[in-house]
């Protein structure tokens, strides 16, 4: 049989590569007849710029930026000259998993660190921008990087702010005569989920509380991001909040999208039609895909929901393999998935579960060939 097999990185545990080379071992150990594609994927979170610079076959540039505190950090980013081309994304410089749970402050940190990146890029010449925009530490509407950029944030004082959530609700006038302009400049956003800025589902009550939030924060901060939403209509007439994605990355996406004109696109769908996966699926057996984690998020715009929506679409079995499974994976059986389970086999605190990962998921990714394999020979 043929084995397509096309996973997401699990984070802080394995890359994507790492993930689609376990469960390829998996599947021959139990079965070396079988033929295994890999195709190690993203959705605009942590790995992206890597992903992208390998399906490119790109080359790598660094920048001396901010990390979500202010501490100054070099990032690698990719570049492919011949099409004039920077591939990088947010999570280099403010991701989440940069900082230890216990030391986050998400009322402080900051996106001054992407608007030193983009500026870099730019700096030395690069037209076209590809930036994935998970997997971020901040809320803060994308203001630390539209002040390196060249906007001024003023409180009704006339006291210029600081990036943070805490200015947020404090704006009361923008200066713009000094933003950058990139007219010549086209930004292509991958983004990883559909949720808009504001609301309920938005960017605050959805994602606010693994930045480090608590609840009872999170109804302010939403307030906050809305008066943020109704400053930048103010001043520049346009509603950052109308995008879908906007909610991303804590409004990253948002003023990109609507105070630069980049374009927002889902980050599985850019991989998925670079890497021309829908013809391989087409053609094969049985489709395995996987997360760190699924849970109720995974439908909106994660890999195994995009690789998933491929395999149903030609009629293919697809299977979720993920590190964990948290409130509401049960929702991937209903979008068609034969099969939804986790690589960890008991309970573990986690320092143990990011060890022996690998070796549980290749376990797992043995014992469902075993199980194919099986009731393929009773038809």
């Amino acid at each position: 049989m043929k084995f397509v097999v096309a996973c997401d990185s699990f984070k802080g545990c394995m890359s994507s590569v790492q993930v689609c080379r376990c469960i390829r071992s998996g599947i021959q150990s139990a079965n070396e007849s079988h033929t295994v594609y890999e195709f190690p994927m993203c959705d605009g979170g942590e790995g992206t710029a890597e992903i992208f610079r390998n399906i490119y076959h790109g080359d790598t540039s660094t920048a001396q930026v901010l990390d979500a505190y202010g501490k100054t950090i070099e990032v690698t980013y990719g570049i492919v000259p011949e099409q004039n081309m920077a591939i990088m994304e947010v999570a280099s410089c403010i991701g989440l998993n940069m900082v230890e749970r216990e030391k986050r402050n998400p009322m402080i940190a900051n996106s001054r660190g992407v608007g030193l990146l983009l500026k870099d890029a730019v700096a030395k010449g690069y037209k076209k921008i590809l930036l994935g925009i998970g997997g971020t530490s901040t809320t803060d509407g994308g203001m630390g990087m539209l002040q390196e950029l060249g906007l001024h944030f003023f409180d009704a004082s006339h006291r210029r702010l600081r990036a943070g959530i805490y200015s947020l609700g404090q704006v009361d006038y923008i200066d713009k005569r000094h933003f950058v302009d990139w007219n010549d400049v086209e930004i292509l956003i991958a983004v990883d989920v559909k949720n808009h800025l504001l609301g309920k589902q938005g960017s605050a009550y959805t994602f606010g509380k693994q930045k480090g939030l608590y609840p009872t924060q999170l109804e302010a901060v939403d307030q906050a991001m809305r008066h943020y939403r109704d400053k930048i209509y103010e001043f520049f007439h346009v509603d950052i909040n109308q995008y879908e994605g906007s909610g991303s990355s804590g409004g990253i996406g948002a003023v990109l999208t609507g105070l630069l004109h980049a374009k927002m696109v889902p980050g599985i769908q850019l991989c998925m039609q670079e890497y021309h996966l829908e013809d391989v699926i087409a053609q094969s057996d049985i489709v395995i895909t996987g997360e760190g984690q699924s849970d109720h998020q995974t439908l909106y715009g994660k890999v195994p929901y995009g690789v998933g929506q491929l395999a149903k679409r030609h009629g293919k079995p697809v299977f979720c393999l993920s590190g964990a499974l948290g409130i509401g994976y049960m929702d991937l059986y209903d979008a068609g998935f034969a099969g939804v389970f986790s690589s960890a086999d008991r309970a573990m605190d986690f320092m143990t579960a990011l060890k022996t990962g690998p070796q549980k998921l290749e376990n797992l990714a043995y014992s469902i060939t075993k199980t194919i394999d099986a009731i393929a020979k009773m038809k």
